[in-house]
């Protein structure tokens, strides 16, 4: 089992930034991907950013250069730094584990303003 934790949301003002942090307990060992995941209103959830255990990584286009996931050297937490924020952004931010079984977080809402 992986448990996982969410943290960092918030409202800001388009062109701000915010960190979100994912802490994960359990079978750690078993993690193969983490990342995270959006959804906003109306939209499907979409895949945000990816990081693997050999430290591949995958963006969504639409956030490519603004955005940057990272983890810990224990694989214990991982990070979405988000910049130059756009109300596009708008969405509960969910961090994501894939193991045996994919495992999720609460989700922590994320406003963007104009």
């Amino acid at each position: 089992q992986v448990h996982l934790v969410e943290s960092g949301g918030g409202s800001v003002q388009a062109g701000g930034s915010l960190r979100l942090s994912c802490v994960a307990s359990g079978r750690i060992a078993s993690i193969y991907f983490m990342g995270w995941y959006r959804q906003a209103p109306g939209k499907e959830r979409e895949l945000v950013a990816r990081i693997s255990t050999t430290d591949r990584i995958t963006y969504a286009d639409s956030v490519k250069g603004r955005f940057t996931i990272s983890r810990d050297n224990a694989k214990t937490r991982v990070y979405l730094q988000m910049n130059s924020l756009k109300p596009e952004d708008t969405a509960v931010y969910y961090c994501n584990a894939q193991a045996l079984s994919d495992y999720w977080g609460q989700g922590t809402q994320v406003t963007v303003t104009s």
